[in-house]
């Protein structure tokens, strides 16, 4: 039996031609992946950095606002402080009867028959002003009203204060 030389030439240059279109595709479309890849890599790494950046930027608001909501309840409590030593300051000298509250009275009422006499003291604001003095009792709780409502509009003002920081962001 002879072996047909040419038939196996042709065969075997089809083989090493395949081959070669083989390894020639495999180094085009490694090339191609590759640069895909580098590609894909290099989206994620700018995504990566603008969620980063976007991230810091959150973190910085969020300590800018914390930051002026501390200042803020800070002014809150030096005034409630202060308002608290104004109203025991002024709760003691009225104790102490250093201090008496005394109330305007309508002129024409003591024409009317109110039996208030009028004391014009010359360290007074009135000027022969009509004028009735309360007892202490009674000024003590007004004292407690009005420091009440002070610190319902300390409070009031902080609230204010808090929802004007937190809208300016």
């Amino acid at each position: 039996m002879a072996v047909p030389w040419k038939a196996v030439g042709a065969i075997a240059l089809v083989l090493i031609g395949a081959g070669s279109a083989w390894q020639f595709q495999d180094w085009r479309y490694g090339k191609v992946l590759a640069q895909q890849a580098q590609q894909h890599a290099e989206t994620l790494n700018q995504l990566t950095q603008a969620a980063a950046t976007a991230q810091q930027a959150e973190q910085d608001k969020r300590l800018a606002l914390e930051q002026r909501l501390a200042a803020s309840e800070q002014t809150h409590f030096e005034k409630m402080t202060d308002a608290q030593k104004n109203q025991d300051h002024l709760r003691d000298r009225l104790a102490t009867s250093d201090l008496r509250l005394s109330v305007l009275i309508d002129a024409t009422d003591a024409a009317k028959g109110c039996g208030v006499p009028a004391t014009a003291g010359a360290g007074g604001v009135d000027h022969a002003a009509v004028r009735a003095r309360l007892d202490p009792p009674h000024a003590q709780r007004i004292i407690a009203i009005t420091d009440t409502g002070d610190r319902g509009l300390i409070a009031l003002q902080a609230c204010q204060e808090y929802v004007r920081s937190v809208f300016r962001r």
